[in-house]
């Protein structure tokens, strides 16, 4: 246990909020050193990003994210930001006592989401990076695996998929894009569900997050899949909610596109620490790996339903659909034990 005075908590927090007390460290990622102290008699967090690569990127990013959440209106989306040191890449943050999620949770989530997204305006623009989406190198290596597997590359597949990668770099939007809304990363509250951890916080269109519910969190340990009427629910508690914050209604194209985009990205398949290291995609017929909840082929399998059921015969997507379906259908064919996704968050 690090005793209160050895705590990251400069001069300038302590004339702000006062001395730390009772500390008690608690779980994190490697990136971060998390602690649950005292101010005031009050529970409070304390975080610092740890030295690292982009360790000073990851800071700004949450902070902003934190300022630009923090307006949002009604019930709060975020942890209150009680104080910040740049220098040490520290943040102070109110301490909310969670509960267990229902089992309906996702709807409270996606509601949750989409209040989180609405708390950015265009004038954010600068504030955060825009989100980046799947390149020319994903295609690639998506044709490579149905190569591999024996899959035919239907004819014009190649060009719907190049324009697929130009369309979700265009994407508009500037909602605020948690970039890991992560089962784990929602705090289930008495008074609703609050995210935390942004260090890979962006701006952009919030399809590409409201995809997660469909194509089953695909930057997170902990896969789950809805089921179709909670599936519909919580789409539409994210699109009422969106609404409402907005005062605009959410698109209906763009959400088959976001799909898409995590179907092709190899780099969805393993956690962060190893993502840009190899082709992902390529170690698939010949290789399986656990990853929290699901395994590789778990994940790209249930990503193929979602694309092959998501877009339709003469949409933009009409062939990859096609391609999704066959390329299931050989996945499960050659590897028969693959299971489903989990239907429940741990």
């Amino acid at each position: 246990m690090v005793p209160a005075s050895q705590l990251p908590f400069s001069e300038v927090l302590r004339a702000r909020l006062g001395p730390p007390a009772h500390p008690a460290e608690l779980a994190s990622s490697p990136r971060s050193r998390v602690w649950r102290i005292e101010l005031d008699g009050r529970p409070a967090v304390l975080k610092q990003l740890v030295a690292g690569p982009e360790a000073d990127e990851r800071y700004e990013r949450e902070v902003a994210a934190l300022r630009i959440a923090g307006r949002a209106q009604g019930a709060p989306v975020v942890p209150a930001l009680l104080g910040t040191d740049p220098a040490e890449r520290v943040l102070v943050l109110e301490h909310l006592d969670e509960r267990r999620p229902s089992a309906d949770w996702i709807v409270d989530y996606a509601e949750a989401l989409a209040r989180l997204h609405a708390t950015a305006r265009p004038a954010d623009a600068g504030a955060l990076p825009r989100w980046q989406g799947p390149t020319a190198s994903d295609v690639t290596s998506f044709l490579a695996l149905a190569e591999a597997l024996g899959v035919p590359e239907r004819p014009g597949v190649r060009d719907e998929l190049h324009t697929l990668v130009d369309r979700l770099g265009r994407a508009e939007g500037s909602a605020l894009l948690h970039g890991d809304p992560c089962p784990g990363n929602d705090l289930h509250t008495a008074d609703g569900v609050r995210f935390v951890d942004f260090e890979q916080a962006s701006l952009g269109s919030g399809l590409m997050e409201l995809a997660y519910l469909r194509i089953g969190f695909p930057t997170c340990w902990c896969v789950t899949r809805a089921e179709g009427p909670l599936l519909e629910r919580a789409e539409a508690a994210y699109r009422t909610a969106w609404h409402t914050g907005t005062g605009t209604p959410l698109p209906d194209a763009g959400l088959a596109d976001a799909c898409a985009g995590w179907l092709i990205r190899g780099d969805a398949l393993v956690q962060r620490a190893q993502r840009g290291s190899a082709d992902h995609l390529a170690r698939i017929p010949g290789e399986d790996w656990k990853w929290g909840t699901a395994t590789a082929r778990q994940r790209l399998v249930h990503r193929l339903t979602v694309v092959a059921g998501t877009t339709t015969d003469d949409g933009e997507l009409r062939r990859l659909r096609l391609l999704a379906a066959d390329l299931r259908r050989a996945l499960l064919d050659r590897l028969p034990a693959v299971g489903p996704v989990p239907t429940r968050r741990p």
